[in-house]
């Protein structure tokens, strides 16, 4: 009897005891444990990546509907910057024509209210030089009839 024979004995041994405590089922149990564990695992990582694909299509939509909105409050805003600006214009123009008037209107007044100032002037100097010139040629009886002549005339244009 050799030391193999005894090796070969307690081989078996070995065999029969783990074989009798059920190690190769504890084995295989932990093995399918353990192949369960990475299925769950690599099942919960597609589901993240489904997840995960969802929400970057969701924020790419929510992006492009933001750049359209954005898009269109800008056209918005050019446009009403265009009307704002066509009516800025209409209403200087139609300032700068009320502005015009207004000065023709002033200039026109002042105009007549110089002629006027000069009628009066001329009618005062002519009144003053008739005067001189009646004052230097009629006495005092004269005067008088022409007076009573002018207040006829004057009475009789009234009524």
């Amino acid at each position: 009897m050799d030391a193999t024979f005894w090796a070969l004995v307690g081989l078996i041994i070995f065999l029969g005891i783990v074989v009798y405590f059920k190690v190769p089922g504890m084995i295989a149990g932990q093995l399918d444990q353990r192949a369960e564990k990475i299925k769950d695992e690599l099942e919960e990582a597609r589901r993240l990546r489904e997840e995960a694909q969802q929400l970057l299509a969701e924020y790419q939509r929510k992006r492009k509907e933001a750049e359209a909105e954005a898009a269109g409050i800008v056209d918005a805003a050019k446009r009403e910057a265009k009307a704002l600006a066509a009516d800025a214009k209409v209403k200087t123009e139609e300032y700068v024509a009320r502005r015009t008037a207004f000065a023709e209107q002033k200039i026109a007044q002042a105009e007549r209210d110089a002629i006027a100032e000069v009628r009066g002037s001329a009618v005062e100097i002519a009144i003053e030089a008739a005067r001189k010139v009646l004052g230097d040629k009629v006495d005092a009886a004269a005067a008088g009839k022409l007076f009573q002549d002018s207040i006829g005339a004057v009475k009789s244009k009234l009524n």
